[in-house]
């Protein structure tokens, strides 16, 4: 199997073909973040890094089987500004889209964040499919829910995983008090009461900024407050322990905030079995 991956990030689209015993001849790489680049020559020396997305051509290729892409979401995200297509990274969407159409490959996949309804229709009538939600705690204790365009065939989902969050974190770890630290950085007590505390069975949605609230987790008695780690984001994504272990932390916590979560993609591949194996 050739593979596309554009936006790959470190690559978990790689580790999850790995994962559900798909071969993969060659694994072409689209990415600009030089330390997630990095990440995925380390462990896996084989790939092929492309470069900026805008100057990969299909002549450059040979034919692809698989087309990867997690578009830059942060135009389309509900959080955001709106930008959507006319946004720097949203307009990105649509290299992705001159790829699928230069390359026709057998078989692509492409995720987002939910967004609006009218976002979603554009992307569905440009790739010619509807779009799969799929939340990562089915298979991680992690609240992240997602959106799958793709033309592999998706098995039923399984039973939501028994693992919880304080199965996943670390039981010697550093506190801290809550104050003034908090108001400091965040500005309002409300954002601090939100928080969950470790005994929650699921975590917040992992971010890009390692300095973000929901990055942050309380005592059972809420009066101390500690931050998850890079190891344990990685078990939150379905990484492989030390995956990332080659750059900062706040590095480390950035590209497993942007990435996918292993453990979806890798049931979703399960469906290219039957064509390729």
């Amino acid at each position: 199997m050739n593979v596309l991956s554009l936006f790959d990030g470190k690559s978990c689209g790689r580790i999850a073909l790995d994962r559900v015993g798909i071969h993969v001849d060659n694994y072409y790489a689209s990415e600009i973040d030089p330390y997630a680049v990095k990440v995925s020559n380390t462990n896996y020396p084989d790939i092929v890094q492309l470069g900026d997305v805008t100057q990969v051509s299909s002549a450059q290729l040979p034919k692809i089987d698989l087309l990867l892409g997690g578009s830059p979401c942060q135009d389309f995200s509900r959080a955001g500004k709106g930008a959507a297509f006319d946004g720097d990274r949203g307009k990105l969407f649509w290299e992705f889209v001159r790829l699928l159409k230069e390359t026709q490959p057998t078989h692509f996949l492409l995720e987002n964040v939910k967004m609006k309804q009218e976002y979603q229709d554009v992307i569905s009538e440009a790739l010619g499919v509807q779009p799969v939600l799929i939340n990562s705690n089915i298979f991680v204790p992690q609240n992240r829910e997602r959106l799958y365009w793709t033309n592999i065939p998706i098995a039923p989902l399984p039973d939501k995983t028994d693992t919880t969050l304080p199965d996943v974190l670390n039981k010697d770890r550093e506190w801290f008090d809550i104050q003034p630290w908090a108001l400091s950085k965040w500005g309002d007590k409300r954002k601090v009461d939100a928080l969950r505390t470790v005994e929650h069975p699921e975590a917040f949605t992992i971010t890009t900024n390692n300095t973000h609230p929901k990055n942050h987790y309380l005592n059972a008695d809420r009066t101390q407050m500690t931050r998850l780690t890079p190891d344990e984001l990685e078990m939150l994504q379905g990484v492989p322990e030390g995956y990332t272990a080659h750059v900062s932390n706040t590095r480390r916590h950035h590209m497993l905030g942007n990435g996918w979560t292993v453990d979806v993609i890798a049931h979703i591949f399960k469906g290219l079995h039957n064509d390729v194996c």
